[in-house]
């Protein structure tokens, strides 16, 4: 077993990063593709515009024509939107045209109508125009072959939108990784039961397939093991087409915490266990055989923080994407003591006020057994090791639970 002594938030973080691998590409529609990563570029197959466009409604000209106003024109035809003019304009002659359409041979420029007074088949122009005024020149926005999306880009709407319109029908992303996971104790009882003497309802799995499901994942919920080693067993063996397992409670070392004494005879390999941060510091890394296996404390906060912190960023590393923690500079809004030798993720309420710094009031109590406040919280603010009492309106770092 590798050592025990409490490591950083930071370094364990790493350790974990650098023990995952990336899913594997697979080829899904524009539909499917909301919210996956890149794995190959998006490279655009046309070029668009894929001719000079007109920009506005009005008439395309010759700016020759039109440097000294009032200056009178021929209409010689009509570029509707979907439509073009086939021939080409000539001196002191002039195409009624609308927004989208193609530039006639000859012409260079765009007049506005509202610049413009028609007279029947003759109009005048009443504001002079330059070359290229009103006018979206070819590739403008991007031309065949060019990389238009990156590897490694998380899918936005506008992203969806910007290949559709270089004729991408599909893209290339990572395979959404599966996370099994499964909770350990006798007490637990699955939301809607009536709990009986000393049991207690379940949140966690259904708290941790939610989180897994926005971080990008696919959940596995293994269910409840009950506190025997052949149970815990039989659970994590039926992970072995996860990406990922993660057990919830049973990973410290009281006497009915039982998941290394459990999985060790099937290979359960500990990298780390124990971190210096409050609330979560049992928590436990290695890999089952060849399944990177993530130990949770059992308690809901404590849970969901690590969750936050470690999970949530392990299911991004292996869809290829940003694996970092998005913090945030806040004010404080109510004082805080001094911290001690852990790391310490305190709840609390983001106020944000539009022009100003976010305001971060926290919660008391904290008791980490409270879902309560967790659920009314916007965000944790993180204390260093050994941080000095904290007055209100000071600067600290949060990082944003809403994301």
């Amino acid at each position: 077993m590798a050592q025990q002594h409490l490591l950083s938030v930071e370094e364990a973080r790493a350790r974990m990063m650098a023990a995952l691998s990336t899913t594997q590409p697979e080829v899904v529609s524009l539909a499917q593709a909301l919210g996956r990563v890149l794995a190959e570029e998006a490279i655009a197959r046309r070029t668009q515009p894929p001719a000079d466009l007109s920009a506005m409604d009005g008439y395309a000209v010759r700016a020759a024509d039109v440097t000294k106003v009032p200056a009178q024109l021929r209409i010689v035809g009509e570029a509707p939107a979907g439509g073009a003019y086939d021939g080409t304009l000539g001196d002191g002659e002039a195409v009624r045209i609308f927004t989208g359409a193609p530039l006639p041979k000859g012409a260079d420029s765009i007049v506005i109508q509202e610049d413009t007074t028609r007279d029947g088949a003759t109009v005048v122009v009443n504001e002079a125009a330059r070359p290229g005024q009103h006018v979206r020149v070819t590739g403008l926005d991007f031309r065949t072959g060019d990389a238009g999306l990156p590897v490694g880009r998380k899918l936005s709407p506008a992203d969806i939108a910007f290949a559709a319109a270089m004729n991408l029908p599909t893209l290339s992303v990572h395979r959404r990784p599966v996370i099994a996971f499964f909770s350990t104790g006798d007490e637990l009882v699955p939301p809607g039961t009536e709990p009986g003497p000393n049991q207690i309802v379940s949140s966690n799995n259904d708290g941790l397939g939610a989180l897994i499901v926005e971080a990008g994942g696919v959940p596995l919920d293994l269910g409840i093991a009950p506190d025997n080693l052949d149970a815990i067993r039989a659970a994590a063996a039926r992970a072995d087409a996860a990406d990922m397992l993660v057990t919830l409670g049973g990973a410290s070392v009281g006497e009915h915490d039982l998941v290394q004494s459990a999985l060790a005879p099937a290979g359960l390999d500990i990298d780390f266990w124990k971190i210096a941060m409050r609330p979560g510091k049992p928590l436990m890394f290695g890999k089952l055989g060849d399944l990177p296996t993530l130990g949770l404390p059992g308690n809901p906060v404590s849970a969901f923080v690590c969750a936050m912190l470690f999970l949530r960023p392990a299911i991004a590393r292996m869809q290829g994407g940003d694996s970092a923690l998005h913090t945030l500079q806040a004010r404080l809004g109510a004082a805080l003591p001094a911290n001690g030798p852990r790391e310490d993720y305190v709840r609390a309420a983001l106020d944000h006020m539009a022009g100003e710094t976010a305001i971060a009031t926290p919660f008391a109590p904290q008791d980490s057994s409270m879902l309560s406040i967790l659920a009314r919280a916007g965000c944790l603010v993180i204390r260093p090791i050994g941080a000095a009492a904290t007055q209100a309106g000071e600067t600290v770092t949060v990082l944003p639970l809403r994301v």
